[in-house]
């Protein structure tokens, strides 16, 4: 009898409501970790102030968080932002969407990036490493000049 008791007693510990799954708003949340300041990557000369966005970077549904830094030079104000992609290749699959986001946007090939308009504001776009970096507001050659001591200073 105290065996049949036993049993019963186990048989109806394990009846009870089933764990509830994660919800999709919740994993998301788990997968995207607060994106780091990296301010320190940024170039200093003309540099204003910086600020991380969570999430969204530059205002693109497909870009993950990461940080935007001002400038001014002279009557220039320009933006550069950074965000990291988790590998070179994932960051590499964003400059496909970036091209689709921006009007005429053309390749660099010496750069491997693309130079297009975002609305009425020019931006120029690359990968380096794991890193997804651009410069927002400059002219095409003021950007490639500024993009190369930026991508100088990501490794």
């Amino acid at each position: 009898m105290r065996t049949l008791c036993v049993v019963a007693a186990l048989a109806l510990a394990g009846c009870g409501s089933e764990p509830k799954a994660a919800s999709p708003a919740a994993a998301k949340k788990a997968e995207a970790p607060k994106p780091a300041d990296e301010t320190r990557r940024f170039p200093k000369t003309h540099f204003v102030d910086s600020k991380v966005v969570e999430r969204e970077l530059m205002g693109k549904t497909f870009m993950p968080g990461g940080t935007i830094a001002s400038y001014k030079n002279g009557a220039k104000q320009y933006e550069l932002f950074l965000a990291t992609a988790g590998s070179a290749g994932q960051a590499a699959i964003l400059l496909p969407d970036w091209q689709k986001a921006l009007m005429n946007a053309k390749l660099i090939p010496s750069f491997g990036g693309y130079f297009g308009m975002d609305g009425a504001r020019p931006i120029f776009v690359f990968s380096k490493g794991a890193w997804i970096a651009g410069v927002a507001g400059l002219g095409e050659k003021d950007a490639d000049a500024v993009a190369r001591t930026f991508a100088g200073m990501l490794n």
